[in-house]
């Protein structure tokens, strides 16, 4: 049962890591979830309290992976529309298979959204889905950083157990 969990937690890990990436499939919590698979294995004393650190933070991330990318497009002069079009793109670009759609489904909602409020200042539609990418960017690097912390827990008291 032990290795069963050890391998299902390893998978969760680069699930983590894949979700880093691929907006919409978050990488913390899916990595949490190897933190939590690993809490259960007899002879791995990770303390409760590091299960819920990383737990909080795995949902933080959750909050903040949408945040990031709105917060990117109002800093750089975007309206609701644009937030709303970058929503929408997001989506769009996840479920339809072109390639880096994740990342150009946001910036073209975002630039739509803001053309549908002022189709006559193409300038500041650029601007706010520029914002909008920088914005997921940002988010991405999050994820990633928040997976890698993951995994140096998971690696602590996994190779803590195999040293032992």
């Amino acid at each position: 049962m032990e290795y069963l969990l050890l391998i299902l937690s390893l998978i969760f890990i680069i699930l983590g890591y894949v979700g880093a990436f691929v907006p919409g499939l978050s990488g913390p919590p899916l990595a949490w979830v190897a933190i939590l698979l690993i809490y259960f294995i007899p002879g791995i004393e990770l303390p409760l309290w590091m299960l819920i650190v990383t737990g909080i933070i795995a949902g933080l991330s959750l909050i903040l992976e949408w945040i990031i990318p709105a917060y990117g497009t109002k800093i750089f002069k975007g309206s609701k529309y644009g937030i709303r079009g970058s929503y929408i793109g997001m989506v769009v670009g996840i479920i339809v298979p072109i390639p880096f759609g994740f990342l150009l489904g946001p910036f073209v909602g975002a630039y739509l959204g803001e053309l549908y409020m002022d189709h006559k200042d193409q300038g500041r539609a650029l601007k706010a889905a520029f914002g909008t990418f920088i914005g997921f960017l940002l988010a991405i690097l999050m994820n990633f950083a928040l997976v890698s912390l993951m995994l140096f827990v998971w690696g602590y008291y996994v190779i803590g157990l195999m040293v032992a």
